[in-house]
């Protein structure tokens, strides 16, 4: 497969995932947070489905397309591993992370810290959405829509 394709992949299995799930997360009380802002593709679509919701971004930097920004009390930079402890406890409805580079190495490394920091900022029934597994005690694996390939994301649920 190529790059391209396999790119059309990942953010057809993003979008697919955010609304399937959509209804289940307007029903739990808490923000959404975006680990991994990027260009804001995801943290727009994300206001569109949950235009009265909080939506929290983390990423090192500022780098999103203008209209795509979060307002400055919504956008938190630095390390996520270290700016998102800072969110443990927070009982967020949905947590989104799409922050896997495809080396193995180092995803290892994000691995190491990413499930702790997903469970942790979210409520009991929050959702997960990641574009890597995260073996946690407290998450439970939930299936994928129809439309998207085993392995290719994740969805979990907290316990």
């Amino acid at each position: 497969m190529s790059r391209l394709d396999s790119f059309i992949r990942r953010l057809s299995a993003q979008r697919d995932i955010l609304n399937a799930v959509a209804d289940e997360v307007r029903m739990l009380e808490g923000p959404v947070l975006e680990l991994g802002l990027g260009n804001g593709r995801t943290f727009d679509h994300l206001r569109e489905l949950f235009p009265d919701r909080r939506i929290i971004a983390f990423d090192r930097a500022a780098n999103a397309y203008g209209p795509s920004m979060p307002s400055a009390d919504n956008l938190v930079l630095g390390e996520i591993k270290d700016t998102a402890r800072g969110f443990i406890g927070a009982e967020a409805s949905l947590a989104h992370a799409d922050i896997g580079t495809g080396y193995e190495d180092k995803d290892a490394v994000t691995l190491t810290w990413l499930p702790q920091i997903m469970a942790g900022t979210l409520r009991s029934g929050g959702i997960a959405i990641s574009g890597l597994p995260l073996d946690h005690a407290d998450l439970q694996p939930l299936p994928l829509p129809d439309s998207v390939k085993e392995g290719r994301y994740f969805i979990y649920r907290r316990k």
